[in-house]
Parts: C-alpha cells; structure tokens; sequence
C-alpha cells in the first residue's frame, strides 16, 4: 500500500508538474507576441505565470526528494563513516519532514489570512497562491514516507553517497 501511495503520488505530481510548465511556456509566448506584436498585454497572465513557477518547482522538488536528488546541506556528512550516515538518515528525514510540515502550517495560516483580505481584483492571486502550503506539504510527506522503515530510496541514497566519496 506504501509503494501505491508513493507511485500515486509521483505520477500526479510528473502530470502537474509537466502540465505546469507547459502553461507557463505557452502563457509566456502569448504574452510576448501580444506585447512586441499587438502592442498589449495581459496582466492577469503575469500573476498565473508567477504562480506557475511556483507550481513547478514545488511538485518538481517532490519528484526529486523521492529520488533522494534533492538539496542536502550535509557540511560535515562527508567527515562521518557510512555506518554512522546510516545511522542518521532516517531521523534527518524525519526532522526534514517536520520542518515542511510546520512551513506548511504556517504558510497555510498566511493564505487564510492574504484570501480573508484579498480584494476582488487579487482574488486569482489569493488563490494561486495555495500551492504554497500545498506544496511544502507534499515535501514533508515525501520526506515522512522516506523515512519509514522499507523506503526503497533511502539504501539508493547511500549507496550513491557512498560512490560519490569514494571518487
């Protein structure tokens, strides 16, 4: 059930990922060729593609955190035996986990707030802008479902650790 959830997961956030970005590109050549070609524009066009960057990189970011190709900002990791790296791995994962929760929280309670008072004409915006708490969710359930006993991802992680300080 574990391995359906993460497959689930990873072909929803490949689909709006990709979708995503094949938006922003298309919504962005329209605003160019309206702008050098028509001499107008769309404003409403520049908030979607602002948000789209943001859906981008936040779905794009779950698929590259199952895959343990995601930042890591591991100074001293390299000092530590594999053994020891082992050791540590599922409860950064787990306190990763609970960063993006709590980041998610907080950005959750900011959306509340900016959709409470959001004029009329901001409305598109406001709403949008939920990919914020939505995204950093979906990066501490990654996180969470990596640091459960069985992740697959975790021994690739390691191993690709270990090879990269061998070289």
């Amino acid at each position: 059930m574990l391995h359906s959830l993460k497959q689930g997961l990873l072909r929803l956030e490949a689909v709006v990922a990709a979708s995503s970005l094949m938006l922003l590109l298309v919504l962005s050549l329209t605003q160019i060729i309206a702008r050098n070609v028509f001499e107008t524009g769309f404003p409403q066009l520049e908030v979607v593609s602002r948000h789209l960057v943001l859906f981008v990189i936040f779905f794009g970011a779950g698929l590259v955190t199952e895959q343990s190709r995601h930042i890591k900002i591991d100074v001293l990791a390299h000092l530590l035996s594999p053994q020891r790296q082992a050791m540590l791995l599922r409860p950064m994962l787990t306190l990763s986990a609970m960063l993006c929760a709590a980041l998610a929280w907080y950005a959750g309670l900011f959306w509340l707030d900016e959709w409470h008072y959001a004029p009329v004409n901001e409305r598109l915006a406001a709403t949008m802008a939920i990919i914020i708490p939505i995204g950093f969710s979906v990066l501490a359930l990654h996180f969470l479902l990596l640091s459960l006993p069985g992740s697959e991802a975790k021994s690739d992680s390691l191993k690709q650790r270990n090879k990269a300080n061998e070289i």
